[in-house]
């Protein structure tokens, strides 16, 4: 995507291995909309087929939020035929995402609220400024997270913890998020892109065989009873010694 084209909402940048995400509607926190979620949709598209990338950053543009979620604006008026475009894509742009066996990093700062934080969750290593704050609003204004978050948001601070944060809307600071394990790391705002990018680079200095055996194992031996996820171990750890013996 071309940064300089005032219609572009999601901004998609290469650099050798590295591809960076920019939610870009700053004037509106970086609300997510319909053009965005099509944006998105042909970015992860492009990320899963490049074999040239193999670590992505997210992030949002401006001072004040990663993403405070859907733009109700716009969601919550659509007509028929864009109600059913949204609930399309959106059951599959999720799915597609965590199809990609390539390390995401979110680098979060201001508000990370209802979709924006679901977009995170689905990211494996996740940074934040101490000026982060977090909530999935979504029981609150009468709806059900609809980017993932009721199942991600578990498997990330545990199942009591999960439901709390879904069924109350509660809302919490980046150190919170850290203790429930929300965020892996905070660091200071000017650090914020800094940090993502030396992780980033660390991450490019490995073996992209191994870090995509590694994220395919946890990620599809999750909810796999532990003999299956050996197993799925096994098959993986022979796949990878083939593919570099060749």
């Amino acid at each position: 995507k071309n940064r300089t084209a005032s219609n572009i909402r999601t901004i998609f940048q290469k650099n050798g291995g590295l591809g960076t995400i920019i939610l870009s509607r700053p004037s509106v926190l970086n609300a997510y909309n319909t053009k965005m979620r099509d944006e998105f949709w042909e970015i992860l598209n492009a990320i899963k087929i490049d074999d040239e990338i193999s670590v992505v950053i997210l992030k949002g543009e401006g001072p004040r939020a990663f993403c405070t979620g859907a733009d109700l604006t716009e969601f919550g008026t659509s007509p028929s035929p864009n109600i059913a475009r949204q609930i399309r894509y959106e059951r599959a742009i999720w799915e597609l995402w965590i199809s990609i066996p390539k390390p995401f990093i979110a680098c979060l700062h201001g508000f990370v609220i209802g979709s924006g934080l679901e977009m995170a969750l689905l990211c494996d290593i996740r940074i934040a400024s101490p000026d982060a704050l977090f909530s999935l609003p979504e029981t609150s204004l009468g709806m059900l997270p609809g980017a993932g978050g009721s199942q991600t948001i578990r498997r990330t601070t545990g199942l009591s913890e999960g439901l709390r944060i879904l069924i109350t809307s509660a809302q919490f600071d980046a150190l919170e998020a850290k203790q429930l394990g929300v965020i892996h790391q905070i660091v200071e705002s000017d650090q914020l892109e800094i940090t993502s990018n030396r992780i980033a680079q660390d991450l490019l200095a490995k073996d992209q065989t191994l870090l995509r055996a590694i994220k395919l194992a946890v990620t599809e031996g999750t909810d796999l009873p532990l003999q299956q996820g050996l197993e799925l171990e096994s098959r993986l750890v022979a796949q990878t010694l083939a593919s570099i013996s060749s």
